[in-house]
């Protein structure tokens, strides 16, 4: 399981937050906390992202959640 949060949290960083303005706008632009978005990218190793974190994401960028894990490879 522990490979799975980390493959979404890599991807996420990679793909998506690498590419935003900064941390702060990309948690703005995909309604979720700053602080989810820095755990996310700074300690993917450990963090275990929440359902509804990921699902807020995919729906800010117009993606359903199997479509992601698809892009993901899971």
């Amino acid at each position: 399981m522990d490979n799975f949060n980390k493959a979404i949290c890599s991807y996420i960083t990679k793909n998506w937050i690498a590419t935003a303005k900064s941390k702060r706008a990309f948690a703005l632009d995909h309604g979720i906390d700053d602080k989810t978005v820095r755990r996310i990218a700074d300690d993917a190793d450990d963090y275990k992202i929440t359902l509804e974190s990921l699902n807020k994401i995919c729906e800010a960028r117009n993606i359903k959640l199997s479509e992601f894990f698809k892009l993901v490879g899971l």
